[in-house]
């Protein structure tokens, strides 16, 4: 059987913790920040985890993380 190739694009956006769960970054802190709040900046730079629902189609795009 060959080799499964890994989803670059997804490998670097999503890193897993001790626990096996998957860790990623909020959206919407890119542009577009005058109108957004200090508060809703200050929670949008904190990770968080990957909602379980998404668990299936991760682990088949990337097999090795």
């Amino acid at each position: 059987m060959p080799k499964l190739k890994t989803k670059k694009a997804a490998a670097k956006r999503f890193k897993k913790t001790g626990t096996g769960e998957l860790k990623r970054m909020k959206a919407y802190k890119s542009h577009i920040l005058t109108k957004k709040s200090a508060k809703r900046k200050r929670n949008l730079r904190k990770a968080t985890l990957t909602d379980g629902t998404n668990i299936k189609t991760m682990k088949k795009i990337m097999p090795y993380i």
